[in-house]
C-alpha cells in the first residue's frame, strides 16, 4: 500500500514539473500570454460593472429620493391641556 502511495506522489510531482516546463517553453508561451490576457480582460469587466452599478444606484436615488428629511410627528396635533 505504501508503494502505491509513493508512486502516486512521484507521478503527481513529475506531472507538475513537466507541466511547468511546458508552460515556460517556447510552445507554452502563447498559453501564458493568453491566460494573462484573460486576467486583464476580466479585471476590466469587473471595473466596468462596478462603475455601472454605482451610476445606476445614483440615478435611482436621484429619481426616487428617500424620505429621510421628512419627519412626521403626529403628537404635535394633540393638545396636552385637554
Amino acid at each position: 500500500m505504501a508503494d502505491s502511495e509513493q508512486q502516486g506522489t512521484v507521478l503527481k510531482t513529475a506531472a507538475g514539473v513537466a507541466g511547468g516546463a511546458l508552460l515556460f517553453s517556447p510552445v507554452g508561451m502563447p498559453i501564458v500570454h493568453g491566460i494573462a490576457g484573460l486576467a486583464v480582460a476580466s479585471l476590466g469587466l469587473i471595473a466596468a460593472g462596478s462603475a455601472i452599478g454605482a451610476i445606476t444606484d445614483n440615478i435611482g436615488n436621484a429619481l426616487a429620493p428617500k424620505d429621510r428629511d421628512i419627519e412626521e410627528d403626529y403628537t404635535d396635533f394633540m393638545d396636552e391641556d385637554e
